[in-house]
């Protein structure tokens, strides 16, 4: 799977689914008064450096009283992207996976798969033909692997799916496979008032069956791309059926139109990882006073993958970080996280 890079062609609509920048933001205690006031042992995870500091002047600033950024706490949003930002992406977002793995399973009662693509590549395991997959083919997947079932039996396919499936380089579930610094930022922010949200291009219904168990983000605060659901009554009761149509794209402006939409407030704070994320950190910094923007660089091909400007995987369309991302992010502020520099570990199992 690594080899062939499956995911080179995927598109994020029919899924559903180095040195850091230090930002200015305005009302900072100075950082020598900055580290003195933070808390022991916060970020264990993190190496000390620009972006560690960033993201403790970050909450200083916003939740100290006497400072001209505080922020109420009613106010105290920060959204996450999830692939890339909070778990591993490569070689393929878990969601496609799981399409494929679902393409298999329902084989049995499509015989006519096996002469028909896209999925007789599948079937065959024809992963050269996979990685060459239009939009067009991935949404066929999509729509035969997602839909045509109620929500209630979409969350349990894909909550057993997600007990048993495991990535094929770490072969550890792909729920193991989130960043510990990230967490340990989600549980920083929360403990100082903050609601966290995660912001995604991948199926909100999808992230929403394990996101209280991995990240105690409540499903009601996942925002994520969607499809259209029909009310219907079966056997006398009302249920949501999956139709195979397009309701919501949460990914590039969708995001910022998302988080407007669905949770109403600019974030003082968002985290991305891609090219996918421009817009939401660009709509967080359009807000007055302490705005923090980051964007998880993934340079580390020993410990995860290098990809984007780093190199290792540069014709690669899954979680692209582009040059012109790298340029718009030391030129407006933004902190660049290096995986390679930045974080001590990667993982809670290490």
């Amino acid at each position: 799977m690594k080899r062939t890079r499956p995911s080179s062609r995927i598109s994020r609509r029919v899924l559903l689914s180095t040195a850091a920048v230090l930002p200015t933001l305005p009302g900072l205690l100075s950082p020598t008064a900055a580290r003195a006031q933070a808390p022991a042992g916060a970020l264990p995870s993190w190496n000390d450096g620009p972006a560690k500091q960033a993201i403790l002047d970050f909450v200083r600033a916003t939740t100290d009283q006497t400072s001209s950024s505080f922020v109420p706490p009613e106010n105290r949003v920060a959204t996450f992207d999830q692939d890339g930002t909070l778990w591993v992406e490569h070689p393929l977002y878990t969601q496609a996976m799981f399409a494929l793995d679902r393409v298999r399973v329902l084989a049995a009662t499509h015989p006519e798969w096996q002469n028909q693509e896209p999925f007789k590549a599948v079937l065959s395991g024809d992963l050269a033909a996979v990685a060459h997959f239009t939009e067009k083919e991935w949404t066929e997947i999509i729509g035969a692997t997602h839909t045509g079932m109620s929500n209630d039996e979409f969350l349990e396919i894909a909550g057993q799916w997600l007990e048993t499936a495991k990535h094929p380089r770490f072969k550890r579930f792909y729920t193991e496979l989130v960043y510990r610094p990230m967490i340990e930022v989600i549980d920083y922010l929360r403990a100082n008032g903050f609601r966290t949200y995660i912001v995604t291009g991948g199926g909100q219904e999808f992230v929403r069956v394990y996101s209280q168990r991995v990240y105690a983000v409540p499903p009601e605060q996942v925002v994520g791309s969607s499809i259209v659901t029909k009310y219907e009554m079966r056997d006398g009761k009302p249920v949501l059926m999956r139709e195979p149509m397009v309701f919501f794209i949460d990914d590039h402006n969708g995001k910022a139109i998302g988080i407007n939409l669905f949770i109403g407030k600019r974030p003082y704070a968002s985290f991305g990882n891609s090219d996918g994320d421009r817009e939401m950190l660009e709509w967080t910094g359009a807000g007055a006073g302490a705005r923090l923007k980051m964007l998880v660089y993934h340079d580390d091909s020993a410990r995860e993958y290098a990809y984007g400007p780093a190199g290792g995987l540069p014709d690669t369309k899954v979680g692209t970080f582009s040059d012109s991302l790298m340029v718009e992010a030391k030129a407006q502020g933004w902190t660049v996280i290096s995986m390679k520099n930045d974080w001590k570990r990667l993982f809670s199992f290490e």
